[in-house]
């Protein structure tokens, strides 16, 4: 099979395209025939090693945690799926070596879901991993409840964009931070808007001058460092992007693969509640591209591949 993957950690460029041979399917995994899969942050980071002290790497790597695609074969013991569903899937192992940039998959059932009907490959692929981070940080570590309210820094990438519909499903006015040229964009889908920069702290303040119930942080930096004193007497603090937020009181966030979660978000994205937008599309021999374009950190909503 075609598939991109790398076999020395560094940046975009260590990355090949090539033949690769077609993954074994487990007993509780499909065999799923890729059509999308999304570029996520965590994708470079892992490729240029900085997670080597949390996940061994097996090279050559193939990078790509997020996919959505085809059932071509189930395993002997993979009842909850047959040949032709589409599925979407966040498939997270604990090592770095089998991921979704390719061709097939071979998917464990814990990882997958049905496709939202109403989105393209491509949008599917943009789902699990954002809209599960959004959907489990909001839901179980910040437990927001309704009538609270929620600040969101970088809440127009592809993870700020689903908590933010997510925050105002649950019932939370939603203040984001963004930079000006999406602040338009995150009234759109139901936030205030702040800027990032000199006074952020102040601008949330006037607009929530008691305090928020919760901080979800997307980006750490000074925006995290702020986030403390912008909370009510008892607010929450998450981060997914800075670990020095369990310095100051709050708790580092990992997003973990749950089917039922993911059937979750396929509800509310069928029922829309979450709409998912696709910033750019690349064909699987450029993901380097993809990549590249992703680090550079201004794109509203998610990047993603595609395999024909």
């Amino acid at each position: 099979m075609k598939a991109i993957s790398y076999r020395t950690y560094g940046g975009p460029e260590v990355l090949e395209y090539a033949e690769l041979p077609e993954p074994k399917i487990g007993p509780d995994a499909v065999l799923i025939k890729v059509k999308a899969a999304a570029v996520n942050p965590v994708d470079w980071k892992a490729q240029a090693g900085y997670l080597d002290g949390l996940l061994n790497a097996v090279f050559p790597v193939i990078p790509g945690w997020d996919v959505s695609g085809v059932v071509v074969q189930p395993g002997v013991d993979a009842v909850e799926f047959q040949a032709g569903d589409e599925v979407i899937g966040y498939v997270r192992e604990d090592f770095l070596s089998r991921g979704t940039f390719a061709e097939y998959v071979a998917a464990p059932v814990r990882t997958l879901a049905r496709k939202p009907v109403n989105l393209s490959f491509e949008q599917a692929a943009g789902l699990p991993l954002a809209g599960l981070t959004g959907y489990q940080a909001l839901t179980r570590a910040l437990k927001v409840r309704d009538g609270e309210s929620v600040l969101i820094h970088a809440a127009a990438g592809g993870v700020g964009s689903m908590a933010v519909q997510i925050a105002r499903h649950l019932g939370a006015r939603v203040i984001g931070t963004a930079s000006e040229r999406n602040h338009e964009y995150l009234r759109s889908l139901g936030a205030e808007a702040v800027a990032y920069g000199d006074g952020l702290a102040d601008r949330v303040r006037a607009l929530a001058p008691r305090g928020v119930d919760a901080v979800l942080d997307l980006v750490g930096g000074d925006a995290l460092t702020v986030s403390p004193g912008l909370l009510t007497r008892d607010g929450r603090l998450v981060s997914i992007a800075d670990a020095a937020v369990l310095g100051l009181g709050g708790r580092y966030f990992w997003v973990r693969p749950d089917a039922a979660d993911l059937a979750a978000l396929t509800d509310l994205v069928e029922r829309g509640v979450i709409d998912v937008e696709v910033a750019a599309a690349f064909p699987l021999a450029k993901a380097a591209d993809a990549q590249r374009l992703s680090a550079e950190g201004h794109t509203r909503g998610k990047i993603v591949v595609t395999v024909e």
